[in-house]
């Protein structure tokens, strides 16, 4: 069996007995209780939702937490005392990193506090209180790595402005350690500018966001990971110093962006042949998630592009198979979770800043990467004022949306289809009155196709669903069906017909 059929042709028990591989986070397992309460800021913690007054409580766990969990949950609830209920979630309906600021309002919580790693998106309902962890550092050690690799780098040492990220399990050393940074880079020539990170935000806090700096070097603290990556595109044209505590060893990473950067440009190219696109909601905390797509529908609209917008919560390529009719999917997510590598999906799924280049007519692109979702907005009202000042002074000069299209994927030219307007010779039509009329049900009643894309892709199949038949075939005769729960039902012999 191919890996494309195996896919959707699992048994139906797998999805029940199926084990999932997680890798516990073992860091605290054996502290005493003191230090376990300072590893996971009990204290601080209480003296927040004290201090807030709240009433209802969400403890957000990543799973590779939530065996520290019940000891959490009991050490904070008789710091909090009576009147304050504190409810746990797991299983977060899209990345762990993000804020699940729905879990916790079915739960009608009116504060949220997030243990292990985030990626610090803006949150849009809940004030969030954050507990990293407290992860050991060789300072040391870290300093002197970063200036080896900076030295081997550049020996010439010209000035320069560097920005200092880690991962947020670093932060409760960046006192001690940003100092010992900015000590022994400054004979090298190096200003290090540094944003302090929060342990507690608000919605509140959206518009009080800092200036960005404008700096040529990044020194990042921490291993592999998501934030990583994201780091690598959103900074492509800078020089990424990593230091890695788990090895004890600094490289350059800025080598690996232009790998990254083509496949990304590959799939642009596969966005711009598209005509009908899936907006995937991949998450419901961030701030400006809901203006984000509101653009989104707008700027595809504008273009005459077809456009859904799905919620499927974690992504997996049998939901999105489900929409054969989308070409391409736009995932709205926070910068950790936007790019998605994976080879298993069948079509190609881009963030809102790709989608904004692949509907360019220019095929250019400098590398330049955007992942907020404030700044997607805002540039691309500036972008979409400039067209509108360039088309009037255009005068008289009609604008050909006919005109066929090189497709670098295919190596040919296409039409593209336009969905909103009205349609043309060269647009893929009805091509008679009879095939814009569908049979809706059995009492001849017709309805017309308009303008959905899943109704004329329905048309083009040549399998369509089941007959309906009604009242052709008798009704059946009613019988005792099975009892019991999905893993095991119970025949009717009272034995479970569930064979394992």
């Amino acid at each position: 069996m191919s890996a494309e059929a195996s896919a959707f042709s699992t048994a139906d028990e797998n999805a029940i007995t199926r084990t999932i591989d997680i890798r516990p986070d073992t860091t605290a397992d054996q502290l005493s209780v003191e230090a376990f309460d300072d590893f996971y800021d009990i204290q601080r913690t209480a003296d927040e939702i004290i201090q807030g007054d709240y009433k209802r409580i969400a403890l957000q766990f990543p799973d590779e937490l939530l065996h520290d969990s019940v000891p959490i949950f009991r050490r904070l609830k008789s710091k909090i005392g009576p009147g304050r209920e504190l409810y746990v979630l797991a299983d977060t309906s899209y990345g762990s990193c993000c804020v699940d600021e729905v879990a916790a309002q079915h739960a009608n919580a009116d504060a949220m506090v997030h243990y292990g790693h985030a990626c610090m998106s803006l949150t849009s309902r809940l004030p969030v209180i954050y507990v990293f962890g407290k992860k050991k550092l060789d300072i040391e050690q870290c300093v002197s790595r970063l200036v080896e690799a900076y030295k081997s780098h550049t020996p010439d040492c010209p000035p320069k402005i560097a920005a200092f990220r880690y991962e947020v399990a670093y932060s409760h050393l960046e006192e001690v350690i940003l100092p010992r940074l900015q000590a022994a880079f400054e004979p090298l020539n190096v200003t290090i500018q540094y944003t302090k990170l929060k342990t507690k935000s608000a919605p509140a806090d959206t518009n009080n966001q800092p200036p960005p700096i404008d700096y040529s070097l990044v020194l990042y603290l921490g291993g592999e990971s998501l934030s990583l990556t994201n780091l690598l595109m959103t900074h492509a044209f800078c020089d990424v110093l990593s230091f890695d505590p788990s090895t004890g060893t600094s490289k350059i990473e800025s080598s690996k962006t232009n790998k990254m950067l083509m496949r990304r440009y590959a799939i642009v190219q596969k966005a711009r042949d598209a005509d009908v696109f899936g907006i995937l909601v991949g998450t419901l905390g961030v701030s400006s998630y809901l203006p984000l797509i509101t653009y989104l529908r707008k700027l595809l609209s504008s273009h005459q592009k077809k456009s859904y917008t799905i919620s499927v919560g974690k992504l997996t390529p049998s939901k999105l198979a489900n929409f054969l009719e989308i070409e391409c999917f736009v995932l709205v997510a926070c910068p950790e979770n936007s790019l998605i590598e994976a080879k298993e999906f069948f079509k190609p799924i881009v963030t809102p800043f790709e989608l904004e280049v692949a509907l360019k007519k220019d095929v250019s692109w400098t590398g330049r990467y955007v992942l907020d979702f404030d700044r997607v907005i805002e540039e691309g009202k500036v972008n979409g004022e400039k067209d509108d000042s360039t088309d009037e002074g255009q005068e008289g000069e009609e604008k050909d949306s006919d005109q066929p299209q090189f497709s670098l994927i295919t190596g040919k030219y296409r039409h593209a289809k336009q969905y909103g307007g009205e349609p043309t010779d060269q647009q893929s039509t009805p091509t008679s009155a009879s095939d814009s009329l569908v049979l809706r049900n059995q009492d001849t009643a017709l309805s017309k196709l308009d303008d959905s894309a899943a109704a004329q892709f329905l048309q083009q199949r040549m399998y369509k669903g089941l007959e309906v038949r009604l009242g052709e075939d008798a009704p059946s005769v009613l019988e005792q069906g099975r009892s019991g729960i999905a893993r095991g039902y119970q025949t009717d012999h009272g034995s479970s017909d569930n064979t394992q």
